[in-house]
């Protein structure tokens, strides 16, 4: 078993190992008092591994109830949240109980928001089902929900007493949510391992999901140890992110979060093409498409072959990621203008320099439309 021991506000262990879906209850104890457990869970995810969730937990003694709602962003909202509250209180959990997310990143940030704000605070344990959810947000102790004006507006930071994560879960995984979880994967190769974005290249993430999960967690605990409620380093997590939120909130939350990150990412990185951020071989390479009378886009770049940020398109490509948007920069920008990452009329963007490294950016508000057309925003 993979055991990675995250250092926060409360400490906890990222558990993996494929199997451990059946073993859930026995581990939940080794961290908890069994008393009942409440499952919240999105109606797909529920229908594959809910029955043996419940008996894994009632297996160790737990007594079960559990929440469904429908999958999906569009059900991460307050009334769903205020929904959560009621069966919580109509089976009179208290605050010695638990919560258990079972699925990904929608019914993880729900049923910690739950968690977090029902009589202050009780139990709460992550079981991811998706590839987004077990490299990235069931680690960290972010929750929150929807609001209308904008993308987790309200919402805690609430860190759970385990994640236990079951590869073979990913097997069930419709093909645009692992695209999705590749997404944030590479995202995680960016920030700082140029040698994992090569055996990403190398090696589809579904061939090593156990060694993927394990760098992208690790990475994660390094960056959460050293800046757990997100004033400074944590903040480079966002790469993709920014300009990946407008988008989702200009499809109403019809595009999946993975795919908005992946089209933020290819955003920021033609943005940081255009403004010089990046290597020198990556302008040489644009450079010499220019000299052959091609397009100066990055993607024409990408498609000689060329080294630097370009390969970022060309890996987003490779996985199936989308890299544009029909959104208008008016749209966009005025989404933007929403951002919770917004402080004091300033904006801090991550900005790729070269693969494994990045750069934070603090720009005024009004220059975010400057850097969406730079990015190939109209």
């Amino acid at each position: 078993m993979r055991s990675i021991h995250i250092k926060a506000s409360r400490e906890y262990d990222v558990l993996v190992e494929r199997g451990l879906l059946d073993r859930a209850g026995e581990l939940l104890k080794e961290v908890g008092t069994p008393g009942m457990a409440a499952i919240v869970s999105d109606d797909t995810v529920y229908a594959l591994y809910g029955e043996r969730t419940v008996k894994a937990l009632e297996k160790a003694g737990y007594r079960v109830h559990s929440f469904t709602f429908p999958a999906g962003e569009g059900s991460k909202n307050l009334s769903t949240y205020a929904d959560v509250l009621h069966f919580l209180g109509e089976h009179r959990f208290s605050r010695s109980d638990v919560v258990v997310a079972l699925g990904g990143g929608v019914v993880g940030d729900l049923a910690g928001f739950a968690a977090a704000t029902y009589q202050r605070g009780m139990g709460f344990a992550q079981i991811p089902t998706t590839l987004l959810a077990a490299v990235d947000s069931s680690v960290g102790g972010k929750t929150a929900v929807d609001l209308p004006t904008g993308k987790n507006q309200a919402g805690s930071f609430y860190q759970p007493c385990i994640v236990i994560c079951d590869p073979n879960t990913l097997e069930t995984l419709p093909e645009e949510q692992y695209r999705c979880g590749c997404a944030e994967i590479i995202k995680y190769s960016m920030l700082g391992n140029a040698a994992f974005f090569e055996e990403l290249y190398k090696t589809p993430v579904r061939e090593q999901y156990e060694h993927v999960i394990e760098v992208c967690v690790q990475m994660k605990r390094d960056i959460v140890g050293a800046d757990e409620y997100d004033l400074g380093r944590r903040r480079t997590l966002n790469l993709g992110h920014t300009f990946g939120h407008a988008v989702e909130q200009c499809s109403g939350f019809t595009l999946l979060h993975g795919e908005c990150v992946a089209i933020g990412m290819a955003v920021i990185t033609r943005a940081a093409l255009k403004k010089g951020f990046c290597a020198k071989e990556t302008l040489d390479a644009v450079e010499e498409c220019l000299h052959d009378g091609e397009s100066h886009t990055a993607a024409r770049v990408v498609a000689r072959g060329e080294h630097g940020l370009a390969r970022l398109l060309d890996i987003l490509h490779r996985y199936g990621l989308p890299t544009e948007t029909g959104y208008k920069l008016d749209k966009l920008y005025e989404a933007e203008l929403v951002d919770k990452k917004i402080s004091g009329g300033k904006m801090h963007l991550i900005v790729p320099e070269k693969i494994g490294q990045v750069r934070m950016e603090t720009i005024p508000v009004e220059a975010l439309r400057d850097w969406m057309q730079d990015g190939g925003i109209r």
